[in-house]
């Protein structure tokens, strides 16, 4: 067998094994979104080796959709970290064979403390199953592995478990992307979403002429300010905009003549104009629907800054 024909095989034994764990859903997952969706606490996620791995994966999809949700090692746990885990937190406790036992270690805590727990193993029989009141069965006919002893279905199994759950919480939740976005403040739709006008625009060394200013000076300015424009000022007022494009079309009308035009010949006048207050995504969104690639940034009808696409 080649080596693409071995890595397609161990791809079709990963979706076997998602095919076979996805019609073994049943009540238990509708549980279990209710309680998590109902628990006035957290959700904490705990796991030993590669269970721990997509456990850490698990809480930080759920943490950035709108569930409050951190990972737990469990033999920290062990060692003091169960002073984090409060009564009225759900517990989600990851082992494929559910007899891991560093997990196992914390469950007379968690009964004690009055968790809710939620199991996440390939074999409903196991000890964590069985001790859990709400068990999610991520069971495989067989790991990719050749040896059966490596996880690799089992693990894809238990991430798409942990996907099922973010996502099925997310659409209870009603997450919107100004949700996501508020959690994602350094991503782009979170710039996009919760950024203002004031934080993107250009204010320092704007391009500006004068309607008086002929083309070697228009050029200058635009090629100074690196925004393709310049901003056409009359007595403080902003009277138009000169593109890039303006200038090309410029010299193709007039040729050698068009470097005695002036401004006021050439601009675009009112360009559209948008406010430091507004937010990045309705300017943007503006520029989309007016087919425009910047907008002129005024504050009580003064031009303060230029926002460029």
């Amino acid at each position: 067998m080649s080596v693409i024909e071995r890595a397609r095989d161990v791809i079709r034994t990963e979706i076997g094994g998602l095919e076979y764990m996805s019609k073994q859903l049943g009540q238990s997952f509708e549980v279990a979104i209710a309680t998590i969706l109902n628990n006035k606490g957290r959700t904490i996620i705990c796991g030993m080796g590669k269970s721990g791995i997509i456990g850490k994966k698990i809480a930080a999809s759920l943490a950035s959709t709108g569930t409050a949700s951190f990972f737990m090692h469990p033999g920290e746990a062990f060692h003091g970290d169960l002073g984090m885990v409060k009564p009225e937190d759900v517990f989600i406790a990851i082992s494929n064979s559910g007899e891991t036992d560093e997990v196992l270690k914390l469950l007379p805590f968690l009964r004690d403390n009055g968790n809710f727990i939620i199991a996440i193993t390939g074999r409903a029989e196991s000890t964590l199953a069985q001790a859990a009141q709400c068990h999610l069965n991520v069971a495989v006919p067989k790991e990719a592995c050749p040896l059966q002893l490596a996880p690799t279905a089992s693990t894809t199994a238990t991430l798409a478990m942990g996907d099922a759950l973010t996502i099925c919480l997310m659409e209870q939740r009603n997450f919107k992307p100004e949700n996501f976005a508020r959690f994602h403040p350094g991503g782009s739709l979170g710039r996009r979403l919760l950024g203002r006008v004031s934080d993107e625009m250009v204010c320092k060394n704007l391009p500006v002429i004068h309607t008086h200013s002929v083309l070697p000076e228009i050029i200058a300015k635009i090629s100074e300010g690196r925004l393709g424009l310049a901003i056409v000022l009359s007595d403080g007022e902003i009277q138009g905009m000169i593109t890039d494009g303006d200038l090309r079309r410029t010299i193709e009308k007039y040729g050698k003549d068009s470097f005695s035009i002036t401004a006021e010949s050439i601009y675009t006048p009112n360009p559209i104009t948008t406010t430091p207050q507004m937010s990045i995504q309705s300017a943007y969104e503006l520029m989309d629907v007016s087919n425009i690639s910047a907008l002129v940034v005024v504050d009580d009808r003064k031009l303060v800054g230029i926002l460029k696409k």
